[in-house]
């Protein structure tokens, strides 16, 4: 028998709600939230209507271009220098193409990326280096555009998040970080710590929900998936505006765990018709091309409705979005260069790209 508590200021005694369910833990009040940057869309009356959230300031924007080009700065060596002096050859093409499959942009995008080049270099009559990489940029962008799109905030109530990954991708940090800049949008959080089998898993969600102020639901050595259920009847009975489910790691071959993955989201639409309506995987930028491998694993399994792709600074293997781009496009909500909040951003391909070939 599981007791919901509360905290409460010293002079007000707990209160104990006699319902089965998992631990709740609340904070003791809300705390003023540090402003921050989201690619989300937030709505209005109707729900349907989308409104555009506010820019980012420009000082704010300008740290975050140089922490990103700073954290890309070894995918951009190996594929910038090659082209300082360099005469339009065969010999150019072959550097390049070994270039790009070092950074792990995978054998598809990389013949992708040089057919498109030879052609442009052939019909604008490219005799320049810089030219050539210029010609470059506008083929990965063309190729990494359509992994931009925002998340919406807003259309649903709530809108329910289930976190996936592997072991070691950082899901339980970006879930705090995502929480911090939900805040930012007035968006109220509520965290279920659906990896009941780590003790360490849930000590960490239940840090992240008080450093935030958000409500966090756990249960030891319990049913995930009657977490994420119990969360979500949680989340409509108090009118909370997001609610995000952590998830165990697990690789994508086994199996077994895969099919709890499943579970939980057939579980969390019985506590909700159509939830969760996003499933979103979080991916460690330095594994390369076995992203790739965990991308269409998880989307084949829970089909996925976006991407987080953590840990992008002083990767060698930034290429892998180009490969995710024309093998598995399923959008990059947000890309993370560091451990700190404001280090988790959402994916805008221009800014990628001119962080790459710079």
């Amino acid at each position: 028998m599981f007791s919901f508590f509360k905290k409460k200021p010293k002079e007000e005694a707990p209160v104990v709600v006699a319902e089965p369910a998992s631990v709740i833990t609340e904070p003791a009040s809300p705390a003023p939230v540090a402003p921050a940057t989201i690619a989300a869309t937030v709505a209005a009356a109707p729900v349907a209507e989308v409104v555009a959230p506010k820019a980012a300031e420009p000082e704010q924007k300008r740290s975050w271009l140089s922490r990103l080009k700073a954290g890309l700065a070894k995918t951009s060596s190996n594929l910038t220098t090659l082209f300082i002096g360099a005469r339009i050859d065969d010999d150019l093409y072959e550097e390049l193409e070994a270039a790009l499959l070092t950074s792990d942009a995978g054998v598809e995008a990389t013949q992708f990326l040089l057919d498109g080049l030879k052609k442009k270099v052939k019909e604008d009559k490219l005799t320049d280096a810089e030219q050539v990489k210029a010609a470059l940029k506008v083929l990965l962008l063309e190729l990494l555009t359509p992994l931009q799109k925002p998340l919406e905030l807003g259309r649903y109530q709530p809108l329910v998040m289930m976190i996936t990954g592997v072991n070691g991708a950082g899901k339980t940090t970006t879930i705090g970080k995502l929480a911090k800049h939900m805040q930012t949008h007035q968006q109220s959080v509520l965290l279920a710590a659906g990896d009941t089998f780590r003790a360490a898993a849930r000590e960490q969600l239940t840090i992240w929900g008080e450093r935030n102020n958000v409500t966090v639901i756990s249960q030891e050595s319990g049913d995930p998936a009657a977490v994420a259920f119990d969360a979500v009847a949680s989340a409509r009975a108090r009118g909370t505006d997001v609610v995000m489910v952590d998830t165990a790691g697990r690789l994508p071959t086994q199996l077994h765990l895969m099919e709890e993955l499943k579970k939980i989201k057939r579980v969390i639409g019985k506590g909700m018709d159509g939830a969760p309506q996003e499933v979103l995987l979080i991916i460690d930028g330095n594994t390369g091309q076995n992203a790739l491998t965990q991308v269409k694993a998880f989307d084949d399994a829970l089909q996925l409705t976006g991407l987080v792709i953590t840990k992008l600074d002083g990767t060698a293997k930034g290429g892998v979005l180009a490969a995710i781009a024309k093998n598995r496009p399923v959008p990059v909500y947000f890309i993370g260069i560091g451990e700190q909040i404001e280090d988790l951003q959402p994916f805008n391909a221009q800014e990628f790209v001119d962080a790459l070939l710079s």
